[in-house]
């Protein structure tokens, strides 16, 4: 009998290591890989979400947003997609009426840069996209 509980003990505790072992080994993420040049993934190994707007959405985001005339950032800023924006610019939540159709739309911030809008991640403080004024017909 003694034996019997030790082995059941024994291999209770083997089982038990493999599949901690083997589910820590499954979601381990390596935080020093660096993420593939033009690649999806971030330092950490997260994939970062991307705002894709069609342009109904585009036109609709510029129209409320450009309603505001004082939300203008200064105009030594050049908005590129993938820049870092500066810490002096000033960046606002999107009006409702611009994000009702676009929910993802709501994480992100604005500014205005010579009548164009610049979409801001204000987490990473990078610009996301820039939206000018829909083309007139």
């Amino acid at each position: 009998m003694k034996y019997r509980g030790t082995f059941s003990v024994t291999l209770a505790a083997a089982l038990l290591g493999c599949c901690l072992a083997s589910n820590a080994g499954a979601q381990t993420i390596s935080p020093t890989t660096p993420a593939a040049p033009g690649g999806d993934t971030g330092v950490s190994g997260a994939i970062e979400q991307k705002l894709i707007l069609s342009s109904a959405q585009r036109a609709t985001i510029y129209q409320e947003v450009s309603k505001d005339k004082s939300k203008v950032a200064p105009k030594d800023f050049s908005p590129v997609i993938g820049a870092d924006v500066p810490p002096m610019i000033e960046l606002y939540m999107l009006p409702d009426d611009a994000v009702a159709n676009v929910p993802a739309a709501k994480l992100y911030k604005y500014t205005m840069v010579e009548n164009k809008v610049v979409l801001v991640d204000p987490t990473k403080m990078r610009v996301i996209d820039v939206i000018g004024p829909p083309p007139s017909h």
